[in-house]
């Protein structure tokens, strides 16, 4: 047995190196940390995260998104917003989050759209399609997950671009980025094998 182990090994780094090269790859050009190079849309669709971490501070990652979506609106880059996120459970609501969040930054309501079955970022993306009839729109996340997620979304047939928001610290940020890896593999294999988001769900008309 054990001498299988090493070209195991090797074979799924291999595929970890080339999932994340591959999602690299496919995001060139289509990110944009500068507002003022980055085209208009109708919609912008923010990825969520939880607002606080375990310990209970406030996390760097909702914060920055939230950042970055109130400069897309108020420069007139997008129009509505479609909030995209986990509310799997009584006590946890991430899009609830961030519309209170931005209504407090001064986002109109009637300018938000949730979407509460956003449960990992191949749902978020693929339900902008085929719920809220989105081929066309504006990601706002950091660089590395808008990387992944216009991967997903260049695989179902969508023209979509992404604003980068500000990341955070090398420290803070460690875990996140080393589980990217594994995240970009897993989404490669989704993909391959044509996962389907948990729920979809009549379709939802943003304007």
């Amino acid at each position: 047995m054990r001498k299988f182990l090493f070209p195991i090994s090797v074979f799924i780094l291999f595929f970890i190196c080339v999932a994340h090269t591959k999602v690299k790859n496919e995001a060139k050009n289509k990110t944009f940390s500068d507002v003022n190079l980055l085209p208009n849309n109708k919609v912008g669709v923010v990825l969520g995260t939880g607002k606080y971490l375990k310990n209970g501070t406030l996390n760097h990652y909702f914060k920055y998104r939230i950042e970055a979506t109130v400069t897309l609106y108020k420069e007139c880059k997008i129009e509505y917003i479609l909030v995209s996120g986990d509310n799997s459970r009584f006590d946890y609501d991430e899009p609830t989050d961030f519309k209170n969040e931005l209504i407090a930054q001064g986002i109109p309501e009637d300018r938000i759209v949730l979407d509460y079955a956003g449960f990992r970022t191949l749902d978020s993306v693929i339900r902008a399609k085929e719920v809220f009839g989105l081929t066309n729109f504006t990601l706002i996340s950091q660089e590395f997950h808008n990387e992944r997620a216009l991967y997903i979304a260049s695989k179902n047939n969508m023209n979509v671009i992404a604003y980068n928001a500000k990341d955070v610290s090398k420290k803070y940020g460690f875990r996140v980025k080393a589980r990217e890896y594994l995240a970009r593999t897993k989404v490669f294999i989704d993909i391959l094998f044509k996962v389907k988001p948990k729920f979809l769900g009549p379709k939802i008309a943003i304007e």
